[in-house]
């Protein structure tokens, strides 16, 4: 029996969680300089080129297909909240950063074999409130390594208190709250557990 979330219906416009950890659980991020190359892909794939930069022409050009909306990178896993705007573009967007991150990955560290568990999973947010509770979620993910969230450098949670780099679009979720204060008491309600409202728009705990 598949997994849940293994099986991906795409749609053009939809917004979804896309989420993966390591095989048999284990770290794909060892120290800062592996989150920073994961994110410098994203940056890759996602920045729109400069046309008089020819370096910037040997790879794909995702940022018409793909809107990367928030993320946070942790030891053993990822998350990643995208709207996609073409029928194929989430699966061209995590086949070219998978395979570029686990080269890397397996080079650096002298490991071969495959470097996640599986597939990446990915779910579709149906509505306004999903994806609200799913923005809180992700970056909530570091609270047990570290309370005060806003300092951990793996998320994208910083740059909605903030000004974003053009590479991430938050404006849909930030949209959503008056102001960045409003969202960061969004941020850190006690009183509402975010699985609770996700259910199964969450991590799996296979």
């Amino acid at each position: 029996m598949p997994s849940r979330n293994s099986i991906k219906s795409y749609i053009e416009g939809g917004y979804y969680h896309l989420y993966n950890r390591g095989v048999e659980k284990r770290q794909i991020f060892m120290d800062d300089q592996d989150y920073r190359v994961f994110l410098s892909y994203l940056k890759l794939y996602l920045l729109s080129p400069d046309p008089e930069d020819f370096n910037q022409k040997i790879h794909k050009d995702l940022s018409t297909t793909i809107d990367l909306v928030a993320y946070c990178l942790m030891p053993n896993h990822f998350h990643l909240l995208v709207r996609q705007h073409t029928a194929k573009g989430i699966e061209e967007f995590m086949r070219c950063i998978n395979i570029k991150y686990a080269m890397y990955f397996n080079k650096r560290h002298d490991r071969t074999g495959g470097l996640f568990q599986d597939a990446y999973k990915a779910v579709l947010i149906q509505n306004d409130e999903y994806l609200m509770h799913l923005s809180r979620y992700i970056h909530c993910n570091p609270a047990l390594m570290m309370p005060n969230i806003i300092q951990y450098p793996y998320s994208s949670y910083h740059y909605y208190l903030t000004e974003s780099p053009p590479w991430l679009k938050p404006h849909s979720v930030k949209e959503l709250f008056t102001n960045e204060e409003a969202y960061r008491q969004f941020i850190n309600l006690t009183d509402i557990d975010p699985l609770a409202v996700l259910h199964n728009l969450a991590i799996d705990s296979e």
